[in-house]
C-alpha cells in the first residue's frame, strides 16, 4: 500500500532548485521528488563495482585511471 511522505522545513534554495528541476523534467514537484527517490533506491539495489564504474563513465565523470591527464590539465591551466 502506498505511503504518504512529508518533508518539513525545506530551505528556500533547495525548494526552488527542486521546482526548477521538476519544470525542466515536465513534472510536478511531487512527481520529481518521487522520481529522485525511485532512482536512488534502484541504484542502491543493483549497483555493484562494475555497475558503479559504468554509471560514472555514462555521466562523463573521470576515473582514477585518468588522474595523470587530470593533474596535467590542472597544472597547464595555471
Amino acid at each position: 500500500m502506498p505511503v504518504n511522505l512529508s518533508i518539513k522545513n525545506v530551505p528556500d534554495e533547495i525548494a526552488e532548485h527542486l521546482r526548477s528541476r521538476a519544470t525542466r523534467n515536465h513534472r510536478s514537484l511531487q512527481g520529481e521528488l518521487l522520481a529522485i527517490i525511485e532512482e536512488v533506491v534502484a541504484v542502491q539495489k543493483t549497483l555493484d563495482p562494475m555497475g558503479l564504474l559504468e554509471k560514472v563513465r555514462s555521466l562523463g565523470l573521470r576515473t582514477p585511471r585518468e588522474s595523470r591527464s587530470m593533474v596535467r590539465e590542472d597544472r597547464d591551466a595555471r
